[in-house]
C-alpha cells in the first residue's frame, strides 16, 4: 500500500481525509505543523507528501524548500481556493501538483493515483536498462533508464514532473504537443479548465535551460495549442 504523509493543521479535515483515503487503500501519517512535517518527510518513508500552505512553525513553502533540498519525493500542495499566487509559487519551487481547499476527497484520490502511476512507471523504467534509449537534441541528453538530464555535459536537477514533461517533449522533438496531451502523458491526468500546472512546469524548465547560443529558448510556445521542443542536431 502507498504511504502518504499529510501535513495540515486542520485536525477535522485530516481526520476526514485519513478515513476517506484509508478506504481507498492508502496508509496515512499526519503532521499538524511544518517542523514535524519536515522531520517526517526527511525519513524517506513516504510515496507522496500532501502539504498545506498555511502551517504553524514553518509554512508549506519552507517545508517544500527543505524537502526539495534533499529529496525528489512527489509533493502535492493544498492551496487556498482562488489563490493563484500560492499555486504558482509552489510549482516554481518544485511541487508536483496542487489542489485548492476545501478539496473533494475523490479529486485528491485521483491526483494521488496519477502521481503514483508516474512514480511507479519511472521506477519500472529505471529497473530495465536500455543503454541505447538515450534521447538527444542538440546539447540536451535525456537518460530514461536513470531519469538523468544533461545539458552541455552538465547534469540538471529536475523534479519528477519536470522530467516527465521534458521526456515527452524530447520524444516528440520538432512536433507541437498540446497541453491536453502533455497533461495526460506527463501528469497522468486530464487537463482541467484554468489549470496552469503545465505552463508553470514548462516555465521552470525554460529557466533551468536558459537560452541557447543564438538566444533562442529551447521550448517554444505555440499560442493557443501547446509547446514544442526545437529539434537540433
Amino acid at each position: 500500500m502507498s504511504q502518504i504523509l499529510l501535513v495540515d493543521d486542520d485536525i477535522e479535515l485530516c481526520e476526514m481525509l485519513v478515513e476517506c483515503l484509508s478506504w481507498e487503500g492508502f496508509v496515512l501519517d499526519v503532521a499538524h505543523d511544518g517542523e514535524i512535517g519536515t522531520q517526517m518527510a526527511s525519513s524517506g518513508d513516504y510515496d507522496v507528501v500532501v502539504l498545506d500552505v498555511m502551517l504553524p512553525k514553518l509554512n508549506g513553502f519552507d517545508v517544500l524548500r527543505r524537502i526539495r533540498a534533499e529529496s525528489k519525493t512527489p509533493v502535492l500542495m493544498l492551496t487556498a481556493r482562488g489563490d493563484d499566487i500560492d499555486r504558482i509559487v509552489g510549482l516554481e519551487m518544485g511541487a508536483d501538483d496542487y489542489l485548492p481547499k476545501p478539496c473533494n476527497p475523490r479529486e485528491l484520490v485521483a491526483r494521488l493515483r496519477a502521481i503514483l502511476r508516474r512514480t511507479q512507471s519511472s521506477q519500472s523504467a529505471h529497473n530495465v536498462k536500455h543503454p541505447s534509449d538515450i534521447l538527444r537534441s542538440g546539447n540536451i541528453e535525456v537518460h530514461p533508464e536513470s531519469r538523468q538530464v544533461f545539458y552541455a555535459a552538465k547534469m540538471l536537477e529536475l523534479t519528477s514532473t519536470e522530467y516527465n514533461i521534458l521526456e515527452v517533449l524530447m520524444r516528440e522533438a520538432g512536433h507541437v504537443i498540446t497541453k491536453e496531451v502533455l497533461s495526460e502523458r506527463a501528469l497522468g491526468r486530464k487537463l482541467t479548465r484554468y489549470d496552469r500546472s503545465i505552463d508553470m512546469h514548462v516555465s521552470n524548465l525554460r529557466r533551468k535551460f536558459g537560452a541557447d547560443s543564438c538566444g533562442q529558448m529551447l521550448i517554444q510556445t505555440v499560442r493557443g495549442i501547446g509547446y514544442q521542443l526545437i529539434r537540433k542536431q
